[in-house]
C-alpha cells in the first residue's frame, strides 16, 4: 500500500480541490482501511458545498457512497478479512448505544453521518471506515462492485422511505422526485405491495426512466398540469394513501401533504436547504401522519440478498463514469444535471 493518495478536498465556501493526502491508517481496533474501487457523487455532497450541512468540517475528503476491497483491519474487527469486497453504509454506527439498539442508527451516539462530512470520506483512493463490522457489507461473488454500489445510501434511503410510508398491499403511493432516491423509493414501494405508483418530477427524461424501468404507473410533470388534480383523478378523489417526498425542492413539502388523502402517511426522506412550514391550521382535519429523518440504513444485509436474487436492480441509475482524475468536472455536470445525469460513478485514479 502506498503512503500517499489523491483525494477530493472540501475547503468550505464551495471550494474543492484534488490534492495528495496521506493514506489513512487504523486509528481504532474496530477500523478497516478500504481501497475504493467505485464511488459516487451524492446530492448530499452538493448540500455540503452549498453550506446547508452545518456539521460538515472544512478540509475534509468528501464522499460516503462507495464499494471497495478491504486492505487492512483492526484487531476488533471480526466479520471481515483482508481482500473482502465490501459495500459501505453511509452511516457510521457503533451497534451498541441506545439508539443503535433501537435501530435508529442515524442517531448513533458515537457516529451518524461521519464519512465525507465530519471525517474523511471515500472520494479518494483509500478510506478509513470506523466500526467496520457494522459499516461494511460483504458483496457476494455473483454481484459486481457496481451492482452493489448504491446499497448503503440511495437504495437504503429508498427502502427507508417506503418503510416509513407504512405501505399496505393495494395502496397508491405518490413519490415526489424521480432522481436516484425517488427511483429507489418507487422500486422499494413495489416490494411493499403498492398497486399504483405515481411519479412526480419536473424533468420529463427522469419520468420516462421511471416508466421504462416499470417503476411508475402514472407520471405527473408539475409545470404541465396540476399535481393535486391529477392525483385526485387517479385516486377516485381521495388522494394518495402514502406520499414519499424525495425531491427537497422549495415547494415539494407543501405538495406532499396536499396530495395525501386524509389519514394518509407523508414520509420525508429529502434533505432541505431551507426551513419548511407546517401549516397546521389549513391542514387541520386531514389527520396526517408525518415521518421524517436521515436514513436509518439498517437493512443492508437484506437489500444485498434482494440484489443477489434479482428482486432489486439499480444498474440503470449509472449514466456517467470517469476516473478520480476528472471528479471536478463530474461535480459540475452532476450538479447541473447535464446530459441526463442520474448517478456519476467515480473509478480509480488513472496514472
Amino acid at each position: 500500500m502506498p503512503n500517499t493518495m489523491m483525494a477530493l478536498i472540501y475547503h468550505g465556501n464551495r471550494r474543492l480541490s484534488l490534492e495528495e493526502r496521506n493514506v489513512p491508517t487504523i486509528q481504532d481496533p474496530r477500523d478497516a482501511i478500504v481501497q475504493v474501487t467505485r464511488s459516487t457523487i451524492c446530492t448530499s455532497d452538493l448540500h455540503i458545498l452549498n453550506g446547508a450541512v452545518p456539521q460538515a468540517n472544512p478540509n475534509t475528503i468528501l464522499g460516503h457512497e462507495f464499494v471497495g476491497k478491504v486492505i487492512e483491519i483492526g484487531s476488533g474487527v471480526h466479520t471481515l478479512c483482508r481482500g473482502d469486497r465490501v459495500a459501505a453504509n453511509c452511516i457510521t454506527f457503533c451497534g451498541e448505544c441506545y439508539f443503535c439498539r433501537k435501530g435508529f442508527i442515524n442517531n448513533c451516539q458515537k457516529g451518524g453521518w461521519e464519512l465525507g462530512c465530519r471525517i474523511d470520506g471515500c472520494q479518494a483512493e483509500y478510506v478509513r471506515v470506523p466500526y467496520a463490522d457494522q459499516g461494511l457489507t460483504k458483496i457476494p461473488d455473483c454481484l459486481t462492485d457496481e451492482n452493489a454500489l448504491f446499497l448503503g445510501d440511495i437504495l437504503s434511503s429508498g427502502y427507508f422511505g417506503a418503510e416509513l410510508a407504512e405501505i399496505q398491499p393495494g395502496d397508491t403511493v405518490a413519490i415526489l422526485g424521480a432522481g436516484p432516491v425517488g427511483l429507489c423509493s418507487m422500486m422499494c414501494a413495489k416490494l411493499f405491495g403498492a398497486a399504483q405508483i405515481i411519479a412526480i418530477d419536473l424533468d420529463p427524461s427522469r419520468l420516462r426512466i421511471a416508466v421504462q424501468q416499470g417503476l411508475a404507473d402514472l407520471t405527473i410533470q408539475p409545470n404541465q398540469e396540476s399535481v393535486s388534480d391529477a392525483v385526485l383523478h387517479a385516486t377516485h378523489g381521495r388522494g394518495a394513501d402514502a406520499v414519499i417526498e424525495a425531491a427537497g425542492g422549495k415547494d415539494t413539502f407543501q405538495t406532499a401533504w396536499q396530495i395525501a388523502r386524509p389519514n394518509g402517511v407523508v414520509a420525508l426522506v429529502a434533505m432541505y436547504e431551507e426551513n419548511q412550514m407546517l401549516p397546521l391550521p389549513i391542514m387541520y382535519g386531514k389527520n396526517l401522519v408525518f415521518k421524517t429523518g436521515g436514513v436509518d440504513a439498517i437493512h443492508c444485509q437484506q437489500l444485498i440478498h434482494l440484489l443477489e436474487h434479482g428482486k432489486l436492480n439499480t444498474d440503470f441509475l449509472i449514466t456517467h463514469r470517469s476516473p478520480l482524475n476528472d471528479i471536478l468536472v463530474a461535480y459540475q455536470q452532476f450538479e447541473q444535471k447535464q446530459d441526463g445525469c442520474l448517478k456519476w460513478v467515480i473509478t480509480p485514479w488513472e496514472d
